[in-house]
């Protein structure tokens, strides 16, 4: 019965994960999140910082600073530990080709 158990929950979680990557709009969806104080699309034209249009590397290396506690911040390293790599892969993807 526990082998049984064990295997539903892995299909359950190989079908999430299938859905999350057929998902067209995820990045688009990801990146929303960081609107509220980066602006619509990461085009900040306030005190935070741009996002858009910045080199998908240097964004990259921000987030993975953040999310290690290697750069300091007063919310950033909070939030950036609540994803995953892949969905700050795809955040980064995202606002690194807007402009």
């Amino acid at each position: 019965m526990k082998l049984h158990t064990m295997l539903g929950a892995a299909l359950c979680a190989l079908a999430a994960a299938s859905v999350q990557a057929q998902d067209p709009q995820l990045a688009r969806n990801l990146a929303a999140t960081c609107a509220g104080c980066h602006g619509t699309e990461g085009a900040s034209t306030g005190a935070m910082p741009r996002l858009a249009g910045q080199s998908r590397a240097e964004l990259l290396q921000k987030m993975q600073d953040f999310k290690a506690g290697k750069r300091p911040a007063t919310i950033m390293h909070q939030i950036a530990k609540g994803y995953s790599d892949k969905q700050i892969a795809l955040i980064v993807d995202y606002l690194s080709i807007r402009n």
